[in-house]
């Protein structure tokens, strides 16, 4: 499927620009903090994805029996995943335990694992999932990071399992070498040290987030549709 990721290239180029000539002196947060400091209006500011929740639900299969939820936070694309399969087995890792608390008070009662950590360093059960999800999460880390995780999902996944994406993407090569240049400037400002993981996106391009997953091992890649700027991704284990 052809998708369209950002209709008005140009003026959305400039904005991006103005924004951040406006906070080039706003230093960057620690990433679990950053979600910490904003629990409060999380859910309220993530309803913008509110349609994108339901198609989430809409993408598992009726066979899928378990779920690994990477970044999964308060568990906002939950509700509708328990409502259309309300057994489905689900593991859910964030490194924001304030987020994680108010997941375990909405869906304590369900068939849920939650691991407060880095989905980078806790390690995945070998082929233990029907299913890797992730929504508005991995736009934070840079290429060589993703495609280690990608190649850690593939294994986590059995024979046939998937990995759907929902993230934003970049609209062209200027807006992710842009982004990612302003991120070292202000990582290398602030001091922070490499491997800390900060609140700033740094988004691919959709060829370059596509052949990640490849390289990945991932034979088959398909785009599903782009809502609301996030970009959906389904990368398929097939053997």
């Amino acid at each position: 499927m052809s998708v369209v990721i950002r209709e008005d290239r140009g003026q959305y180029m400039q904005n991006l620009r103005d924004w951040l000539e406006q906070e080039k002196d706003v230093p960057l947060e620690e990433m679990s903090g950053f979600f910490k400091r904003r629990i409060g209006s999380y859910e309220e500011q993530m309803q913008t994805w509110k349609e994108a929740y339901v198609r989430i639900a809409d993408w598992i299969g009726s066979d899928t029996k378990s779920i690994l939820d990477l970044g999964c936070g308060t568990g906002l694309e939950l509700e509708s995943i328990f409502r259309k399969y309300p057994h489905i087995c689900v593991t859910g890792i964030d490194m924001c335990s304030t987020m994680l608390e108010q997941l375990e008070r909405k869906y304590g009662k369900k068939d849920i694992k939650l691991i407060c950590g880095d989905y980078f360093q806790e390690p995945f059960e070998a082929a233990g999932y029907d299913m890797v999800i992730s929504f508005e999460s991995l736009h934070h880390f840079l290429p060589e990071e993703k495609r280690g995780l990608f190649e850690k999902i593939r294994a986590a996944l059995r024979p046939g399992g998937k990995f759907l994406e929902g993230d934003y993407i970049a609209c062209c090569e200027e807006e992710e070498v842009l982004l990612r240049r302003e991120c070292g400037r202000k990582r290398k400002a602030g001091g922070i040290l490499e491997g800390q993981f900060v609140h700033f996106d740094i988004p691919l391009t959709l060829e370059h987030e596509t052949e990640l997953l490849r390289q990945a091992g991932f034979s088959q890649v398909n785009v599903l549709d782009c809502i609301e700027g996030a970009t959906f991704i389904e990368a398929v284990k097939h053997s």
